[in-house]
Formats: C-alpha cells, sequence, structure tokens
C-alpha cells in the first residue's frame, strides 16, 4: 500500500492535508487531517486514514510516496516583475442559476486579465508561475486549464498570497473535482443517500447543494463528514447519492 500527501488549505493558523492510500492502480481510500502546522495534520489525516481501513479490513503496512507538504520558505530572490504593480479590478462572479447552480462563462478574459494583475503584483514571471502552476496541477501552462473551476481556485490562491511569494513553497489552490471526489467517496462510507447528505448539508452549513458551497466550505463539509465516518454513524441505506 503506497500513501501520497497533499498540502490542500493553508490559512492563518490552520493547514489541512490529505493523505490518499493505493495498492497500484487501485484506490483504496482517504482522510484530511486539520492542524496548526502541515506535519500535525498530517499526522492526523494518517491516523483518520489506517483507521477508516483497518475498520473495512483494507489496512497493510503503507509505503509512503515522496511527500508534498511544505518545506520552510526561504527569501525569495528578487524577481524581475513583468510590470509595475497594478491595483486590480474586482473579478466578476459566474450567475447562478435558477436551481442555485453555477454556469460556466464562455468568455474567461477577465480572469485571465485579473490574474494577470496579481502575478504582476507577486512579481512573479513567466517561468515563477509556470513552478506554481506545476505544483498545482501537473502541468507548467495556464493554457492546459481547461476547467474554469480550476481557473478560479488558481486566481483565488494566488490573490490570497503576498507580493514576493515563492511560488515553490506557497500552497497550491484548492481544486473543486478533488474535494467532490472526497465527499462522495465519504458519504459512500457513510451509507448515506442524497436525501440524508442534503439534511445534514441544511444542518450544518445552511444550503441544500453543494453546488452553492464555496471550496473552503465544501471542504469544511468533508471534514464533518470525515467525523461522522469515525463515530461509525453508518447506518443509512443501501443506493447511497451525493446531495447534488
Amino acid at each position: 500500500m503506497q500513501l501520497q500527501v497533499r498540502l490542500l488549505h493553508s490559512d492563518g493558523g490552520s493547514r489541512v492535508v490529505l493523505v490518499s492510500a493505493r495498492e497500484g492502480e487501485r484506490f483504496l481510500g482517504s482522510a484530511l487531517g486539520e492542524a496548526a502546522n502541515a506535519e500535525e495534520a498530517e499526522d492526523r489525516a494518517r491516523a483518520r486514514l489506517l483507521a477508516s481501513l483497518q475498520s473495512s479490513g483494507s489496512a497493510r503496512q503503507p509505503r509512503q510516496a515522496p511527500a508534498q507538504t511544505p518545506r520552510p520558505p526561504s527569501p525569495p530572490p528578487a524577481p524581475e516583475p513583468l510590470a509595475p504593480a497594478l491595483t486590480p479590478e474586482p473579478m466578476p462572479e459566474p450567475q447562478p442559476t435558477a436551481e442555485g447552480r453555477h454556469e460556466d462563462p464562455q468568455d474567461w478574459s477577465a480572469e485571465l486579465t485579473h490574474l494577470d494583475l496579481q502575478l504582476r503584483r507577486l512579481g512573479w514571471d513567466r517561468e515563477r508561475e509556470a513552478t506554481y502552476l506545476q505544483r498545482s496541477f501537473g502541468h507548467p501552462s495556464r493554457d492546459r486549464l481547461t476547467a474554469y473551476a480550476d481557473l478560479i481556485a488558481y486566481l483565488q490562491a494566488i490573490e490570497a498570497l503576498e507580493p514576493g511569494a515563492d511560488p515553490a513553497t506557497v500552497p497550491v489552490p484548492l481544486r473543486r473535482a478533488d474535494l467532490l471526489d472526497q465527499c462522495n467517496l465519504l458519504l459512500r462510507q457513510l451509507g448515506w443517500d442524497g436525501a440524508m447528505g442534503r439534511t445534514f448539508l441544511e444542518t450544518h452549513l445552511g444550503v441544500s447543494s453543494r453546488q452553492q458551497l464555496k471550496d473552503a466550505d465544501l471542504l469544511r463539509f468533508n471534514m464533518l463528514l470525515e467525523e461522522e465516518t469515525l463515530l461509525g454513524v453508518a447506518d443509512g441505506p443501501a443506493a447511497p447519492g451525493p446531495p447534488d
């Protein structure tokens, strides 16, 4: 069994780490851990994952893949900025449909322009941006961002960084597809159908659909579901489904 570690979120004094387990090509499960530092968050995620795998009879001695936890940042070299720092205009928000879902815009030019302004604010050239994209999405070019959700996650992560931040060590963006996959897995482990998941979502976060959650709130919802799995609350119906 091989463990893979990824830093999902870094905000103030909170770090969230995702630990996933695989046996060859087979995905065994994953778990989240939250703490004040990445190392402790990773330890908590490992403990949760192994407890979950042991309860399902899937646990074996893990072989750890190279961890992706951040190294202590070193003072960055003075970069060559793309242009003098500019004050960006607010980024337009996608408009919700009548069902509460967000429709992806066809024209991304406003978001890409806003991204360029943010990169200038940070003082990142194309090489530094490529370093960050490689860490975040597994490729060095923004032209290969084909999902609007990934572009927004990238932009939101960039907006939170300070000028001169080192792209090799700063936190990578939350990726909504990963969060939704994690959420679906947790719902299956609990044995909850869509109605049960929706009730839990409304009770704890005050919305009826995951589409209404920002990425950070979806991450929090996953952590609440994970707490339920640790409590052994798995008395739902046999055909579970996500709450939209």
